[in-house]
């Protein structure tokens, strides 16, 4: 049986990727495969109860199992374009200081553009979550360093994106005009670039952060199969290093 760990609901299988994706892709003959994504398993998408995604449920592992506490007072979580199932799974946390931030969606606590997070002071947040949004960002660099400069030291930040194993290059045009483009180049309407694996660590750590990799040997064994979770799915954890003498 599957277990999703974030609704906890048990099953035989997750629901597959939708088939839109595949018809797309046929249709423009796009020359990598939807299997070549890093963290993306097509078979075992998402949740029949709540709905969530692989990477959702990935999430919730290492929050169940990893995510450090402050000692003495809440864990104060950013939430970057919140996915209605895994804000809920946050806010649900015990002692917990949440907030929701989107330049657009109706569903965020706050309106705020991840280039220029005025709105929270410098080192507000101990984790944050920041998951399939910088793709869509036409500077993605102004935005990691926003993430870096409103991380508390000794915070911990989920960033993630599509990664194309495929490629060694990334491959951006925050121009592109042409709605199929976006999808053959970018593999989605609204993307601005494609990220290979090796560029998007580099721009983490350019950013400020440390990046850990926890890959299916950080958790327990047979995890990822029962929580429908590709063996090639790697989380990446940004972390801001604390200041000495604290």
């Amino acid at each position: 049986m599957r277990t999703c760990p974030v609704c906890a609901s048990r099953f035989p299988n997750f629901l597959p990727l939708p088939a839109k994706y595949f018809e797309v892709f046929h249709r423009l003959k796009v020359f990598y495969s939807l299997e070549d994504f890093e963290t993306l398993n097509i078979g075992q998408y998402s949740c029949p109860a709540c709905q969530c995604s692989d990477r959702d449920r990935l999430y919730a592992l290492y929050i169940a199992q990893f995510l450090p506490r402050p000692e003495g007072r809440p864990l104060r979580i950013l939430d970057i374009a919140p996915a209605p199932v895994l804000s809920k799974l946050l806010r649900g946390l015990a002692n917990v200081q949440y907030r929701s931030a989107d330049l657009y969606s109706e569903l965020a606590d706050d309106k705020v553009d991840i280039t220029d997070m005025y709105l929270y002071p410098d080192e507000s947040f101990d984790f944050i979550v920041c998951s399939h949004v910088l793709e869509h960002v036409p500077d993605d660099a102004k935005a990691i360093a926003e993430l870096h400069r409103v991380l508390a030291p000794g915070g911990r930040a989920i960033l993630m994106v599509p990664i194309l194993t495929t490629i060694h290059e990334t491959d951006e045009d925050p121009n592109e005009k042409s709605v199929d483009e976006r999808w053959a180049r970018f593999g989605q309407d609204d993307h601005v670039r494609m990220y290979a694996k090796d560029d998007f660590l580099g721009r983490l750590k350019n950013g400020g952060f440390a990046v850990e990799s926890f890959d299916s040997a950080r958790f327990r064994e047979g995890a990822f199969r029962m929580h429908g979770i590709t063996e090639t799915s790697i989380l990446y954890i940004g972390s801001k290093s604390a200041r000495r003498g604290i």
